[in-house]
């Protein structure tokens, strides 16, 4: 809800933060400043988010299957040993034995015998199934669909970046969370030789993809977006600005609030704009540093990622050695989930409950991925059903012999 009492000139909207209001004579006054506390001085304390951790324990099921495939598809040939793959449970955080991954995850990969080395014994391997080569060739499409936007997202990446150019190892390890296909750097890249330039050494971590062109449309926000659509739906101009929404029975003290009403009434700084001028211990650093984690989330396939994988970028974007405090100090705006030990920013403006409410298109893969996991669950359920059933009726023949 917005609380009565505040006349932003903004899209900003602010949600169970208690008696927050401002004094309208200081703006009257000419001599009037906003006052700051400084940025390392607050504290909020971190508070769990049921709804969202749910949203992230859904996904470990499909995530685990997902790493399962990756790792078999990488293989030469598309196959391996099964207890080749068994030596990387560890690796692969996998809880039970390839073996029983298999039978409780049917239609994923097809077993058949063959030799590791000639005259050796014959030993059972995994290939994908048909089901899963059908679904490669969906994923495909998908991506053909949707190239543009692929290809728009790698332009963000690099243009909000210092110096508009990133280590390939870097975009390598973040391409899952941002929905970049696997080969995006032989084919995409190549192929769009006016955007992206790619240089020094591939293979040896020393290779670095470059923007070539910068494109005005693409140097727009999510939220700088928004208020372009909401002023021609209005009539009205609206400052970009953050929707600010804390989840019920969250408060924050009476010091932060007037911290985050100040803050919010700065001017709101694109990620895409230059801010080599600023102060990197600035509180407009921390609005430029703020807008281009909101970007990047927005910009995610889930409107989540992982901390960690954020902190690659510590010195592409320009963020503080402590920017995860960030995601805390701005609730409103971010929630940072602790599940499964590992710690996930999430941009609260993007769920509704558990649920995403604007899907990325590119999610469509995901989707199609589930639909061929739930496929195979269905079959083992009616399998195991059937088990059941046939065991009943012979103890039930069983019992009738017995009894004559």
């Amino acid at each position: 809800m917005i609380i009565p009492g505040i006349l932003f000139k903004s899209q900003t909207s602010f949600s169970s933060i208690s008696n927050l209001k401002l004094n309208f004579k200081y703006f009257l006054n000419p001599k009037f400043t906003l006052q700051f506390n400084p940025i390392s001085s607050l504290k909020v304390v971190w508070r769990k988010d049921w709804t969202l951790d749910k949203a992230i324990e859904n996904d470990k099921r499909y995530k685990l299957c997902a790493r399962v495939v990756k790792e078999v598809l990488k293989e030469p040939g598309q196959a391996i040993p099964l207890r080749y793959l068994d030596k990387r449970r560890e690796r692969l955080r996998l809880n039970v034995r390839v073996k029983t991954f298999i039978n409780n995850n049917p239609g994923l990969f097809d077993t058949y015998y063959d030799r590791i080395r000639p005259k050796s014994n014959l030993v059972p391997f995994l290939r994908p199934s048909n089901r899963l080569r059908n679904f490669l060739e969906e994923e495909k499409r998908i991506y053909d669909e949707n190239e543009e936007l692929v290809v728009s997202k790698l332009c963000k990446l690099l243009m909000m970046s210092r110096y508009k150019v990133i280590s390939v190892d870097k975009l390598v390890h973040v391409k899952r969370e941002f929905g970049l296909p696997n080969d995006f750097l032989v084919n995409l890249v190549p192929k769009y030789s006016n955007y992206f330039r790619l240089t020094g050494s591939p293979g040896e971590g020393q290779s670095f993809l470059e923007l070539v062109e910068w494109n005005p449309e693409f140097a727009k926000s999510v939220i700088e977006q928004r208020a372009e659509e909401e002023s021609q739906l209005t009539g009205i101009r609206v400052r970009p600005n953050f929707n600010y929404k804390l989840p019920p029975g969250f408060s924050l003290r009476k010091e932060m609030r007037e911290w985050v009403r100040d803050w919010l009434e700065l001017d709101y700084i694109s990620p895409y704009e230059d801010v080599s001028h600023l102060d990197q211990a600035s509180r407009e650093m921390e609005k430029r540093m703020v807008a281009v984690l909101h970007e990047l989330l927005s910009l995610s396939l889930l409107k989540r990622v992982p901390v960690p994988i954020l902190g690659k970028f510590t010195n592409d974007y320009r963020f503080s050695n402590a920017f995860s405090s960030a995601f805390t100090r701005h609730s409103g705006i971010f929630y940072m989930s602790l599940t499964g030990g590992i710690k996930t920013a999430v941009l609260r403006e993007a769920y509704k409950g558990d649920e995403l409410i604007d899907k990325d298109p590119l999610l469509g893969i995901k989707d199609k991925f589930v639909e061929l996991l739930e496929e195979g669950w269905r079959e083992r359920a009616e399998m195991l059903r059937v088990q059941r059933e046939q065991v009943k009726k012979d103890m039930e023949m069983m019992a009738a012999r017995m009894g004559n």
